[in-house]
């Protein structure tokens, strides 16, 4: 009797998404590459560095190198038809690169995640208690706690690079008999021997299990859920508080006409701080909702049975995967859209840097005021 669990019927989904897997992901690897740059020339611009900048910068290098290096994997994967007859059945060089693949894609995924959630952290303590954010969050200590993030995560990520190890299966094996006659009978494999990626043993492929599914995935979206609820509350407060406080003024103002523009003047800056907030509260659920999901299946493959993983999990791979490099080449979008600052110093940077050889501006234009005057990504819309 079989008492196997049915948990999904994927099959038919996983084997139609396949084939367009792979020309989707290479474009939005391409597509979210460039996005990423741009995002790292504007951010690294002299007005725009503050701490949130720096660590949107950090987070635009981490997500670049995901997507650069996605791009001969997706190639190997879904365009080359010869290789994709035999699976995971590998060349050695193949094989390597796989082991590659999967230790260097987890591991700056992971720095991203990392950085989102300190994201959230300074942001809220920006608005929570600012006096602590001036000596806590300031340009020098955001820029050590950056990178050492960037050193502390490949040290939580090392038992990924003790697990994997490649091993050749001969022409002789069942396996590779089997290979041959998938196809008709003039159907040849090119390669002397076949390899193929697997864990060392039975404790690394439980360790790299929980190590993904808990520490790499659970915990930062569990953080973030609750930094992100938080900030929102805190949003919110003070909003009210900030109204309050303008409907107090009001009756002042209309006696004391010199107070308008300073009144006029911390509006105006308040609203900029609230969008500012706006927008990264809009960068932190976009994350949430691609990588909580992937959190959930995978707890749920890690304590279900294995037959959960093969039947739900495994079919919906490409599927998260392309959701999380979409969320990973689509805060140049954002900011564009959400952030004034971003659209000027990008048009700046970009178009009259160049232009303004052909023809030339005067030399205040734009900066006498501003003198140095240092300012987070500014959200007008």
């Amino acid at each position: 009797m079989n008492t196997t669990t049915k948990y999904c019927d994927l099959a038919r989904f996983q084997k139609n998404y396949e084939e367009l897997h792979g020309p989707l992901s290479i474009i939005v690897c391409v597509l979210g590459s460039i996005a990423n740059i741009l995002n790292i020339c504007v951010l690294s611009r002299k007005e725009m560095r503050c701490s949130t900048n720096l660590i949107l910068t950090g987070l635009a290098v981490a997500d670049l190198l995901v997507m650069i290096e996605y791009i001969p994997f997706s190639y190997h994967g879904y365009f080359d038809l010869e290789k994709r007859k035999y699976a995971n059945y590998f060349t050695y060089n193949w094989a390597i690169f796989m082991i590659f693949h999967a230790t260097f894609s987890l591991l700056f995924h992971f720095v991203s995640c990392c950085l989102t959630v300190i994201l959230a952290l300074w942001r809220y303590l920006t608005i929570k208690n600012p006096p602590i954010t001036k000596f806590w969050c300031d340009l020098r200590k955001t820029l050590l706690v950056i990178i050492f993030t960037y050193l502390l995560c490949p040290l939580i990520c090392f038992p990924l690079y003790l697990s994997y190890q490649v091993l050749p299966l001969n022409r002789t094996t069942d396996v590779n008999e089997k290979l041959i006659n998938v196809e008709s009978n003039e159907t040849k494999i090119h390669y002397s021997t076949i390899y193929v990626v697997q864990y060392v043993n039975e404790f690394y492929s439980i360790l790299v299990f929980w190590l993904y599914t808990v520490i790499i995935k659970l915990v930062p979206c569990v953080l973030l859920t609750v930094l992100s609820t938080k900030l929102v509350l805190v949003l919110l407060e003070t909003k009210k508080r900030k109204n309050r406080l303008l409907q107090n003024r009001l009756p002042l103002n209309n006696l004391q006409s010199d107070s308008k523009p300073m009144i006029n003047h911390k509006v105006k800056k308040d609203k900029q701080a609230d969008r500012t907030s706006g927008m990264l509260v809009a960068v932190l659920l976009l994350f949430l909702i691609t990588e909580f999901p992937q959190a959930i299946l995978g707890l749920l493959s890690a304590t279900l049975k294995p037959s959960f993983h093969s039947q739900c999990y495994i079919p919906l791979g490409d599927l998260l995967d392309i959701l999380a490099l979409t969320n990973s080449g689509i805060n140049f979008i954002l900011y564009c859209t959400m952030s004034r600052q971003f659209r000027q110093t990008f048009y700046e940077f970009f178009k009259l840097k160049y232009l303004m050889k052909f023809n030339p501006l005067p030399e205040h234009h734009g900066h006498e005021k501003t003198g140095e005057k240092v300012t987070q990504i500014t959200a007008h819309v």
